[in-house]
């Protein structure tokens, strides 16, 4: 084994200049002559384009150009549309969309292209992105999953046949499954959801574009994962050869996917630039990333599965819908596929019957999101036998050991067309029950109780694949005797620069420290397919295996004539050709430098120079699979989810760099922790806009919240390839969510809760826990802050006067706050929809917002009816109650409105009475104020107060632990908001 070779913990050479901050990112350049663009954004999810004036604009200070749609179709341009289409896989026809660089005709979500100004400055540009007059006719739009599967739903594309449908998927038979179904002793039944998230790479996307006239050549500079794929993609734009495009993609500051899709930006500073004859630069600011950056994970699943009176499972159903948004382009059908294809994971289940359906709706664009279809199916699949053990009353990890593939039926060919070559999947997930200390596990469960903490545990398993599409490495030998790596793959924090010189090392014997990594540059890089679905170490590191062997090859004759032998009595080891059985003997690098002398006889013969070129293709894939077990603690009183204890154990085949590998783990962990506690991207369901459009309402996983994650490698090597390496890059972002969901869920069951969609934030495990609270009857008053979400449940049995409302004491039975920007009663008795509809209106007219009931989904508007409006401009306004012959005049002005008297009293059993006192917010125009200010409900012991989000005062009096409790949730309040 080499020094610094295969198998070896070697730091990555990368690093030293990205931590002294020398690192080259696309905002870092200037180039001679730079402007500077701004994308003016459509304001509307759905809407006609009636007219669009520029000449305002166009006259503004500093402005070089103004580009609109009318321009792009008046030169011809090209636009974006999907790489792949489902009737390319034999699936049924699919209807494809063109995402043009500017939109002439309608917008399809908040944050259409509508026209690209260009200015001397980017405070120039931006001022006069203002004065672009636009006028729309907005049109209804839909956004819900479900809603936009409905026949006679509003339509996004109306030339689509079917609806809103961009695809549809299906896999194994239903007749067989229909049959398996019927002769089940258990059938287990399970809707799941997948939170859509936004990629939030560190770097927001940036491009550079620049156009030289007198060789008509562009160059792009781009942070990208796949510039080959960028080049390719502009050549088809601008209808020119790919040998006049360059794409430069230098340091990029994280991809997950995003990166590897092209976007209407790129293309538009190259337009700009070829236009004015100047570089053009566009860097999206955080917001405006959020808006149009392609989003990730959304779909509803409905799964049942049929199991034998042993837990063996039988059979498999599924019916999925997947989000496309408004434009079916890029790598989005990938996606699509991998959610379906991957739900029967590392399981033995051969009867199965999944469909899929891909929906338009007005939102940003789907695209591919770390893991690209696999963490939607693993969430599915584990959380389903997760369930199913619960309701057959088996025990969770016993459960999945009677259902895992076992050795002996490898390679195993799945229905939906996978072909596991490797694995030891019982063995993986006993050995992470091992080193979890599982059995201790019972007492730090009951150390917890004493804390007044609940715990929970979980296992789980996934399986996925790595390495997709063919790809080639260069190898050169410069005239000094170093090697240049030149990679079609691309790293944005895989330490390629790493890896693939510990490659080179152990298979040609060059020092580590004379190897130099070329990668992201189309002029200097012949080809390549870039780096996404874990592919590098699969594809490229068996090219870079190929290429060395070609490259020794090639030396062979070389150093046989240098050492006066016959190439057929050489060896090479150690980075030395060998006449086997002398002492004679030649280095690589020796023979490489006297492929560079300036005339003799080997140069005659052989050429100038020592390089080669490898390939490799996987066919079939790899497939890393492994075991997750999350142990965590949840504050009943709060809500608030501590992961405690987090360990991995990876099958990764062959490992290049352990310590690289366990950093990859650690990443993917942490968002898939983030997904399942955290993230979530919300759009109002009715006007489309986008309500988590900044860091101040988009939660984020932090350094401070995320556990040690002890993460075991175990190597089976691949079958597939000569490296027999697996792929790491997706990999802890596939287990994770359904582990911590599955461990959340274990450690409610106390409660009774049995079900819960990610993300698992305090506000709505509190909601879950509340809801089956009162279900059973106990508790009486709950109190709930986490700093972003305040929530109340109340539960009384007598009311003012003795009169005895039911829908108003459903009212109060019911567990109301804020989530994700929308006021919600969970209702308690999902039989009495109409009971509940008017429990809803009542507290809706408290808190003037639109009130969802969970359970029955009915949507209710808020109703206050405005009095009388004084000479000072306040605004009054009476709020009747049900069971109380004192109306609330709530009296205020601008969007404050505070009571002029105490409501109600509400009583406990018993004589305790609390008194309640109102602030009420109005509606808000911007998102961020209806997510942060909007009306939530604390109740504290001794006296009942409604205020207004953060902003609410305290009233009247309260002892001392309500009063202490109080400042606290204020206190942390106050860190979240300065933190975002």
């Amino acid at each position: 084994m080499a020094k610094f070779g295969i198998g070896q913990a070697v730091r990555r050479v990368e690093d030293q200049r990205f931590l002294l901050g020398r690192g080259r990112y696309v905002d870092d350049i200037s180039l001679p002559g730079q402007c500077h663009g701004v994308t003016v954004l459509s304001p509307h999810a759905h809407a006609r384009i009636k007219r669009v004036d520029v000449s305002k604009a166009k006259a503004a200070p500093g402005v070089l150009c103004v580009l609109t749609g009318a321009d792009a179709a008046a030169e011809k341009l090209g636009s974006f549309t999907s790489h792949l289409m489902p009737e390319d896989l034999g699936a049924p026809k699919g209807h494809r969309t063109f995402q043009p660089l500017l939109s002439t005709e309608k917008v399809r979500f908040v944050g259409d292209r509508v026209a690209f100004v260009v200015a001397e400055t980017l405070t120039q540009a931006r001022d006069a992105a203002e004065l672009v007059e636009i006028e729309y006719e907005p049109l209804a739009a839909v956004v819900d999953l479900e809603a936009a599967a409905k026949e006679g739903a509003v339509k996004v594309w109306e030339d689509c046949p079917q609806g809103n449908v961009g695809f549809r998927l299906m896999f194994g038979s239903k007749e067989a499954t229909d049959a398996a179904f019927a002769a089940a002793r258990h059938v287990v039944k399970l809707r799941v959801e997948n939170n859509r998230l936004s990629p939030v790479a560190m770097e927001p996307r940036v491009a550079i574009g620049d156009y030289n006239a007198a060789e008509d050549q562009y160059t792009l500079y781009t942070a990208s994962q796949n510039p080959h794929g960028v080049r390719m993609e502009m050549s088809h734009v601008f209808h020119v050869a790919e040998n006049q495009v360059r794409v430069v993609s230098p340091d990029v500051g994280g991809g997950f996917g995003l990166k590897g899709n092209v976007f209407p930006d790129e293309a538009l500073v190259l337009w700009a630039s070829r236009r004015i004859r100047r570089p053009v630069k566009w860097v999206a600011t955080r917001s405006e990333s959020m808006l149009t950056d392609h989003c990730g994970r959304e779909m509803v699943y409905y799964g049942e599965i049929a199991l034998d009176e042993h837990g063996k499972i039988l059979a498999l159903r599924a019916r999925c819908l997947f989000q496309l948004g408004a434009y079916f382009v890029g790598a989005a059908l990938a996606a699509g596929a991998f959610s379906v294809r991957f739900i029967p994971e590392a399981y033995d289940i051969q009867t199965m019957h999944i469909a899929s359906q891909g929906l338009f709706t007005n939102t940003s664009q789907s695209g591919p999101y770390r893991g690209a279809g696999r963490p939607e199916a693993a969430y599915f699949m584990e959380r389903l036998i997760e369930h199913a053990a619960r309701t057959i009353g088996m025990d969770a990890a016993e459960i999945r050991r009677r259902n895992l593939i076992p050795p002996g039926k490898l390679p195993y060919a799945t229905p939906t067309l996978w072909n596991y070559d490797s694995g030891e999947f019982q063995r993986l997930m006993e050995r992470c029950i091992e080193v979890s200390d599982w059995k201790g596990f019972a007492a730090r469960k009951q150390a917890a109780q004493k804390n007044g903490r609940l715990r929970g545990r979980a296992v789980s398993y996934y399986i996925e694949f790595g390495g997709i599409f063919n790809d080639r490495m260069d190898l050169r030998f410069n005239p000094d005797g170093t090697l240049t790596v030149l990679a079609g793959t691309h790293s944005h924090g895989q330490g390629h620069a790493t890896v693939f010189a510990q490659l080179a090392h152990e298979l040609l014997g060059v020092p580590l420290d004379s190897i130099k990594y070329v990668q992201g540059d189309t002029a200097q890089v012949a080809i390549g397919r870039g780096t996404y679905g874990a592919r590098s170490a699969v594809v490229g590191g068996n090219a870079l295996k190929a290429a060395s062997e070609a490259l020794i090859e090639k030396a062979k004759p070389m150093a046989a004539t240098l050492l006066e032998a016959d190439a057929a009595d050489l060896e090479f080891k150690d980075g030395q050709f060998r006449v086997v059985g002398t002492d004679k003997a030649i280095g690589i690098i020796d023979v490489a430098k006297a492929a560079y002398a300036p005339a003799g006889p080997l140069t005659d013969r052989f050429g100038v120079g020592l390089e080669a070129s490898g390939s490799f293709s996987p066919n079939p894939p790899s497939h890393p699979n492994g075991s997750h077990v999350c142990e965590l603690e949840v504050d009943p009183e709060t809500g608030e989810v501590v992961v405690d204890r987090y360990f991995v154990v990876d099958d990764l085949g062959r490992v290049l760099n352990p310590m690289i590998v366990r950093g990859q783990i650690h990443g993917g962990v942490v968002q898939g922790l983030g997904q399942a506690l955290i993230e979530h991207q919300v759009y109002d369901p009715q006007s489309g806009q986008l309500l988590s459009g900044s860091f101040m309402d988009y939660g984020m996983p932090r350094a401070d919240t995320m556990p040690s994650v002890n993460a075991e490698l175990e190597e089976v090597p691949c079958k597939t390839n000569p490296l027999g390496v697996k792929g790491i890059g997706e990999s802890g972002t596939i287990g994770a969510p359904p582990t911590v969901i599955n461990a959340l869920l274990d450690a409610l069951e106390p409660l009774g809760v049995g079900h819960i969609d990610m993300p698992a934030t305090p506000m709505r495990v509190t909601a879950r826990a509340l809801s089956r609270r009162i279900d059973k009857g106990r508790g009486n008053f709950l109190r709930h802050h986490d700093g972003r979400d305040v929530g109340i449940a109340a539960r009384h049995r007598r009311h003012d006067r003795g009169v005895d409302d039911p829908q108003a004491r459903d009212a109060m039975h019911a567990p109301c706050g804020i989530d994700h920007g929308e006021p919600i009663i969970y209702a308690p008795h999902p039989a009495g929809a109409d009971r509940m509809e008017r429990a809803g209106n009542i507290v809706a007219d408290v808190l003037r917002k639109r009130i969802v009931l969970r359970g029955e989904r009915c949507k209710i508007d808020a109703s206050v009816r405005q009095r009388r409006e004084d000479r000072t401009g306040e605004r009054r306004h009476q709020v009747d109650q049900p069971g109380n012959d004192r109306a609330l005049e709530l009296v205020g002005s601008g969007d404050a409105i505070e009571p002029a008297q105490p409501v109600r009293e509400l009583h406990r059993e018993g004589d305790a009475a609390h008194g309640a006192h109102f602030l009420v917010r109005q509606d808000f125009d911007r998102p961020t104020e209806a997510l942060h200010e909007a009306p939530q409900i604390e109740l504290l012991a001794g006296e009942v107060e409604l205020h207004a989000g953060v902003s609410g005062s305290a009233r009247g009096k309260r002892d001392a632990p309500a009063r202490h409790r109080l400042e606290q949730a204020r206190r942390e309040i106050g860190d979240l908001k300065a933190e975002r």
